[in-house]
């Protein structure tokens, strides 16, 4: 046991990610996987002491690993997830067992692989990128946990990204829309090119529904590495969906067996999607169709009603309802609206909006534009975030001038948005007002920290 105090293992751990966060952020990209390969090969390519099932898309990447997660671990296997971004905590990305690995845990870990690190930071033209660092760190932590199952989101694309130095027996291909066109093409079937990268021979890859262009050649290059495909709507999807309190009760067509009765605490018929498609991922990880071991409908409906996707839709407070989404593209945000239209019964929505810079703002904006009355821009904690009078000018554009409110900071944006979300309706007592914290991530995560304490 750690002689520490709680005081030291803190300061070591914001240390630890006061450096890690002094190296290339990881909004960029330079398409070679040298550097995490070399620093890989000096620990013993941790990441090959465990299978790996791999997961990439624009949307709902980090929803489908965590049911697939949930899954596996109710199947009595030890897991390793990594995400990203994280909501609140760096941890986060690096969970074992379902939950983020301590402060402490984090610290060792890192000082473990600083000094490989350095030395292969002194030998490559550029240093190692925080992406790159917390991938190994996450490889390392789960060789030495151990776990049984390894399950890894992108970070962004696929071919180039730094997870895809694994030989994952399944691939996941979450729905594919335009996001990071900077780096990864602006069209989707660049985008689909680039993302059909973590699908290896011999591997199954799962496809959720894709527009044509992306299937096209998702199936494609499937087809020539000698990858099986399971296709959402055709092998595998989503036969029934009923709106329940809570969330929404399902029957899903899994690759070997139909799952009925499945009750999942989320919102939005683009869950019930991801929940088939985590569903037919472990299927295929367990062997479907090749006499492996079979999944049990009881399995499903247990690992389902425990799951949580925070700042995925995600109700913090009523009455007021206050929600936070994390959706930062146009195609996470139609879904989002969608999802609130069907799901939520509000006379009166305010938004509270900050986001990245380099994102496609306006096309978010027009999303939400149909759902929400009023919107409050504001500013989240990173210096990516869209400037308030900026972000206002564009918001005015596509809401009009007087149901724009500017407010620089967040926490003051979110007080301004209750009260304007109260005034809205006749008797607040009585409901139908409600707030959305969304456009990115990370005002998802401030939102979360400020409101959750």
């Amino acid at each position: 046991m750690s002689s520490e105090s709680s005081q030291e293992i803190e300061a070591r751990y914001r240390a630890a990610e006061a450096e890690l966060l002094q190296r290339w952020p990881e909004t960029r990209m330079e398409p070679s996987k040298d550097r995490i390969e070399a620093i890989l090969d000096v620990l013993g390519r941790p990441q090959d002491a465990y299978p790996s099932i791999h997961i990439t898309g624009t949307n709902g990447k980090t929803s489908t690993a965590r049911m697939i997660d949930a899954l596996l671990r109710e199947l009595n296997l030890r897991t390793g997830r990594t995400t990203s971004p994280h909501l609140s905590e760096i941890r986060e990305r690096i969970c074992v067992d379902g939950e983020p690995i301590g402060r402490e845990r984090f610290t060792e870990v890192y000082t473990e692989l600083r000094p490989y690190a350095e030395l292969v930071d002194s030998r490559q033209p550029f240093k190692l990128s925080f992406f790159e660092m917390t991938t190994a760190m996450a490889y390392a932590a789960f060789a030495e946990a151990p776990v049984d199952v390894a399950v890894i989101e992108v970070g962004l694309g696929g071919t180039w990204d730094a997870t895809n130095v694994i030989e994952a027996p399944v691939a996941v291909i979450t729905p594919i829309s335009l996001d990071h066109t900077h780096l990864l093409g602006d069209n989707v079937r660049d985008i689909a090119e680039e993302k059909s990268g973590i699908i290896k021979a011999g591997a199954v890859a799962i496809l959720a529904q894709q527009p044509l262009e992306a299937a096209e050649v998702l199936i494609r290059n499937a087809a020539e590495i000698g990858a099986t495909v399971a296709r959402e709507g055709i092998e595998f999807g989503v036969l029934e969906r009923q709106l329940a309190v809570g969330g929404q009760q399902l029957t899903i067509k899994g690759l070997s067996q139909e799952y009925t009765d499945l009750f999942l605490p989320l919102h939005g018929a683009h869950q019930a999607g991801n929940a088939a498609c985590a569903v037919a991922a472990v299927e295929a990880f367990l062997g479907a169709g090749r006499g492996g071991a079979v999944l049990e409908p009881e399995v499903v409906r247990a690992a389902f009603a425990k799951v949580t996707s925070p700042g995925r839709l995600e109700v913090v407070r009523r009455n007021p309802a206050v929600i936070l989404d994390a959706a930062h593209n146009p195609g996470g945000a139609e879904a989002t609206a969608q999802a609130l239209s069907e799901e939520f019964t509000f006379e009166y929505l305010v938004g509270v909006f900050a986001a990245m810079k380099d994102k496609d703002v306006r096309g978010v904006l027009e999303a939400f534009e149909p759902v929400v009355n009023e919107i409050v821009v504001t500013r989240n904690s990173t210096l990516r975030s869209m400037p308030v009078e900026e972000l206002a000018a564009l918001a005015e554009d596509v809401f009009g001038e007087d149901r724009v409110t500017r407010v620089e900071r967040l926490d003051d944006a979110i007080d301004r948005a209750l009260e304007l979300a109260e005034s809205g309706v006749p008797d607040p007592s009585l409901g139908g007002a409600g707030v959305l914290v969304t456009g990115s991530v990370v005002t998802a995560g401030d939102a979360g920290r400020l409101l959750r304490g």
